[in-house]
């Protein structure tokens, strides 16, 4: 970072000689309504980690290495002390990623929000090497499917999550959940994947990357995946963390619902060939990961799905 503080804009200093052909990858997202939980919870120290990790593991799917990130704060009144708690947690969050918090916004709006809300919007630019873009184009049949264990429902179906936890005769974010509330175990914060998947894409073939968000693994994996190519799956194979078990009863969300609206366990998704499996795994466990062999690629028959999920 080349600016100071109080400057029009923020100044990087890109040293180019690490790259032949280097590329921008940009990406911008927010939190979501998971910022309620974070208002009537009174915590705001995770959602700044959340707000860098949804734009950082989009940018690290197609093989970036975030290099800055920006964020954007909005509220009615400024509350310094809870402000000052979620610029830490963007802090922490670009400390896991391994980018600079080079600068943002924070914008004062009387009576455009409510009393004690916020809103949140961050903007993370990354760079990779042309012949290091990762896109799904060369996955094929064969290729072995890894997942990458969330650390919750990370910033997706908070909507759902709302509706069936606040609503009357609803459990309520004070009810016990494990060793802590129901409330704590929600607002925990998303897992952050860029220097594991990096590490691995320096010793691995990966060839396809998905960050499993909104739309869950019926949308998001076709994303990275040629027409011609479809992927099975199977449940058995992974852990699925016992707070989905809890929301899908508490509810009585079908499967087919979970699958598309939450992780279900798995933030991230790796096809790798088939015969670097074994050697992806124990890199990314090295990493710090917890790492599933999940399923494998195959031909796609005609116009069906490319997404099989099995039990």
């Amino acid at each position: 970072m080349r600016s100071d503080l109080g400057g029009f804009g923020a100044l990087f200093d890109l040293d180019i000689s690490k790259y032949r052909n280097p590329l921008l990858v940009s990406a911008t997202d927010g939190v979501g309504t998971k910022l309620k939980l974070a208002f009537l919870t009174g915590r705001h120290d995770t959602v700044g980690i959340d707000l860098v990790a949804m734009s950082v593991n989009d940018l690290v799917v197609q093989g970036a290495e975030p290099l800055f990130f920006l964020d954007y704060f909005a509220t009615g009144k400024l509350d310094p002390e809870a402000a000052a708690t979620v610029v830490q947690g963007i802090a922490e969050g670009c400390r896991q990623a391994g980018c600079a918090l080079i600068g943002g916004e924070t914008a004062e709006m009387p009576d455009f929000y409510q009393a004690g809300e916020y809103d949140l919007a961050g903007f993370a630019v990354g760079v990779v090497d042309r012949d290091r873009l990762i896109d799904g184009q060369r996955i094929a049949p064969g290729d072995a499917v890894i997942g990458l264990a969330s650390s919750g429902p990370h910033a997706n179906g908070y909507s759902l999550i709302r509706k069936m936890v606040l609503a009357e005769g609803g459990p309520g974010l004070d009810a016990p959940f494990g060793d802590a509330t129901l409330g704590d175990a929600l607002i925990t914060p998303t897992r952050i994947y860029v220097r594991a998947l990096l590490a691995l894409a320096a010793q691995c073939d990966v060839k396809g990357l998905v960050h499993i968000t909104g739309g869950g693994y019926w949308e998001n994996i076709p994303r990275v995946l040629p027409d011609a190519i479809a992927v099975t799956l199977r449940k058995s194979a992974w852990e699925r963390l016992e707070i989905f078990n809890y929301l899908q009863k508490l509810g009585n969300v079908s499967e087919e619902e979970m699958l598309r609206t939450f992780n279900c366990g798995l933030g991230m998704i790796v096809i790798v060939p088939q015969e670097q499996a074994d050697n992806a795994l124990s890199i990314l466990k090295q990493a710090g990961e917890t790492p599933y062999l999940i399923g494998h690629c195959h031909a796609r028959e005609g116009d069906g799905p490319q997404v099989t999920i099995l039990d």
